[in-house]
């Protein structure tokens, strides 16, 4: 071997030494120096690039592709779940308004229902169940007689109101008179010519004197109790 040889051997060498100890430099993570010198630096790093095969550059290439991807997806698949959760919170509201709109025209419907129910009954209730007209007349009444009368005319529901006012103001006397004031009747008309609109035997009459008597409680209090009421508040109706 030549002297020239033996040279470049040694060269070859030494190289092969520096560029595998820059290798395992920088798999320890730099914990080594590097050689000081930029030409053998750079030899390194083209040694090391030169030693990856090109099938396996293209592998590296294809799964850092794949981890992209996936990471892309991932991001999709939850922002498509975060927007379908959004659109089923939306829905979820406006059903529950929907429902609760619908809830509250029903309770309304129902509620105008009952009361007009009820304002049905209270008219009911506040007509008489017997026109005086259809009792036969006689010469004169007793206090049962008279108070029979008024069972079948005034409400069932009403009858124990009216019957308390008549009790005070006559006690069931249909010809009761004021000498004070003039009133008259069972309930004590004042003037007591305005029971000439129930008929013109008022004077003789008891139904008639009913009729004017559950007519007037109706129209001025609301019923012949809202008159006991008032009666019982004022001492008079």
């Amino acid at each position: 071997m030549s002297r020239i040889s033996v040279r470049g051997f040694a060269v070859a060498s030494a190289t092969a030494v520096t560029t595998v100890g820059a290798v395992v430099g920088v798999a320890a993570g730099g914990q080594q120096q590097g050689s000081s010198d930029p030409i053998e630096a750079t030899a390194a790093d083209s040694t090391l690039l030169a030693d990856i095969p090109a099938g396996q550059q293209a592998v590296a290439q294809t799964a850092s592709l794949t981890q992209q991807a996936d990471v892309q997806s991932t991001a999709a698949d939850a922002e498509a779940r975060k927007s379908a959760e959004e659109a089923a919170r939306k829905q979820a509201a406006k059903d529950a308004k929907a429902k609760k709109a619908a809830a509250d025209k029903a309770a309304a419907e129902k509620l105008a229902k009952e009361r007009e129910a009820k304002k049905k009954q209270e008219l009911a209730s506040r007509s008489a169940t017997r026109d005086a007209s259809s009792f036969p007349q006689q010469a004169s009444y007793t206090v049962a007689e008279v108070q029979a009368m008024a069972r079948q005319i005034v409400p069932s529901g009403q009858f124990q109101c009216f019957s308390n006012i008549v009790q005070h103001e006559s006690t069931w006397n249909y010809r009761a008179t004021n000498p004070s004031s003039g009133a008259y009747g069972l309930v004590q008309a004042l003037p007591a010519s305005k029971m000439s609109s129930a008929g013109a035997d008022w004077q003789t009459n008891p139904a008639t004197q009913i009729k004017w008597g559950v007519n007037y409680m109706n129209e001025r209090y609301g019923s012949p109790c809202d008159a006991w009421a008032f009666w019982q508040a004022n001492g008079h109706y």
